[in-house]
């Protein structure tokens, strides 16, 4: 598919510093726009924009903190021009089962994964108006639709953040403003290896687990991040432009939704 449309325009992505946020910022940039890179690593971002050419642009700040991220919207306006894409890729992983997750474990992912999403899309939102037109992907997980055993606190940060972008995208309508979900299954990056106990991890979670009620990958594969950077940019592409308030599953058939 050509995927056209991003030259000569800026595109916000947060979690830009590592796996899934690292994918679809350089995936932007290599269609010409130029992006902000958001997280709040620092020299992590640092180094991802440095390696990722002249069109990518390091702004660290906490997506949880909104007075930060309401600066940083307004510098990369300043800076770089009008924002014309957000991409919400910043989350945080929790396991464990509600007895044993903290108040502060819960209240970090949802900070993260719900609160960020409403920050950066408000402050983004609020001069994508007046301008008529723009585009908002939040990256959420199929887990948001599907229960995961050991997985509450996660799983329900990601229902938060997948129901707010489709009811942000029914206010943003009329003003010619589309948003988007995508929801990755397992996907081959950090916070997946990370759960995994030995080098059979990728084995495990492709086969399934019915202990746990969960079902494995029909497509006998983990994504890469590259495939979930792939939905970004085609929901925040012109393609997709009579798209809104969609929820893409990027899981291998993982959740057999019909």
């Amino acid at each position: 598919m050509n995927r056209t449309g991003f030259g000569g325009t800026v595109a916000i992505v947060t979690g830009a510093a590592q796996g899934i946020g690292a994918a679809v910022t350089e995936a932007f940039a290599e269609l010409g726009a130029t992006v902000a890179a958001v997280d709040r690593n620092a020299e992590k971002v640092q180094q991802v924009a440095a390696g990722l050419g002249e069109r990518v642009h390091a702004y660290p700040a906490d997506v949880t903190d909104s007075a930060a991220v309401t600066e940083v919207v307004e510098r990369v306006e300043a800076e770089l021009g009008p924002v014309d894409v957000l991409a919400n890729v910043a989350g945080v992983l929790q396991v464990g089962t509600v007895q044993e997750i903290t108040d502060e474990d819960w209240e970090r992912t949802f900070a993260v994964n719900a609160t960020g999403v409403f920050h950066v899309s408000r402050a983004v939102s609020k001069r994508m108006i007046p301008r008529k037109r723009g585009s908002i992907v939040t990256v959420s997980s199929n887990a948001a639709g599907v229960p995961r055993h050991g997985m509450a606190a996660y799983a329900a940060s990601k229902a938060a953040a997948t129901l707010f972008t489709k009811s942000l995208g029914l206010e943003l309508a009329e003003h010619g403003i589309r948003c988007n979900v995508v929801a990755p299954g397992s996907t081959d990056t950090d916070m997946q290896r990370g759960m995994w106990t030995d080098e059979h991890g990728a084995e495990r979670v492709i086969a399934g687990s019915p202990e746990t009620f969960k079902v494995g990958i029909p497509l006998r594969k983990l994504a890469t991040a590259a495939d979930i950077a792939d939905a970004v940019v085609f929901l925040a592409s012109e393609q997709a432009g009579h798209i809104t308030m969609h929820d893409l599953y990027v899981d291998g058939g993982a959740t057999l939704r019909a």
